[in-house]
């Protein structure tokens, strides 16, 4: 599965087009955010991405998840959200 990183700063827009583009290509992919502000920034693309694939009879849905992961040598705690076609 396709794992998109956003970061505090990223762009809602640009990452709900890269969030639409996965699942019309691979039905699934894995968005992950570390801290409050990227978790919001993923929450905003994926509803953004909802709306992009609406029209074309696509339902996305969401599932939170945990994951532990490596940023310079130190462990994290990160939101995954794993999106898939419905």
């Amino acid at each position: 599965m396709e794992v998109l990183k956003v970061k505090s700063n990223s762009s809602p827009n640009k990452v709900a087009g890269a969030v639409a583009g996965v699942i019309r290509e691979r039905r699934a992919v894995e968005v992950q955010a570390v801290g409050a502000g990227a978790a919001n920034q993923a929450i905003k693309a994926i509803a953004i991405a909802r709306g992009y694939l609406a029209p074309i009879g696509i339902d996305l849905i969401c599932i939170p998840a945990f994951a532990n992961i490596q940023i310079d040598g130190e462990e994290r705690t990160a939101i995954k959200l794993i999106c898939e076609q419905r």
